[in-house]
């Protein structure tokens, strides 16, 4: 049963929701809206022709397009260890050290 389905019961239920269990339904949410959204965006990019090599690309071209696909999935793969992580993850920092404000 998927998470939305088991969340859905639980609400409506007249039976009262207790911390840990709400927790873990937000937790099983959490989790596989994640995963549907990596799966989501990996297949986009597979199919998207921005990231495949045209018979007039240069090679500097080819290695742009290459480096922005690589970008983007590893922007996927930490959607996807993020989705998996506990409650609270871990966020790498930023690269930039500089105050935004």
């Amino acid at each position: 049963m998927s998470a939305y389905s088991t969340a859905f019961r639980a609400l409506t239920s007249s039976r009262a929701l207790r911390p840990d269990e709400a927790a873990q339904l937000l937790a099983g949410l959490r989790t596989e809206t994640a995963e549907e959204l990596v799966a989501a965006a990996e297949k986009e990019l597979e199919h998207d022709s921005e990231f495949r090599r045209s018979p007039t690309d240069t090679e500097g071209e080819w290695r742009r397009k290459r480096r922005r696909y690589g970008a983007a999935m590893d922007a996927i793969g930490r959607l996807r260890s993020l989705a998996a992580a506990s409650l609270h993850p871990s966020l790498p920092n930023q690269r930039n050290n500089r105050s935004t404000s």
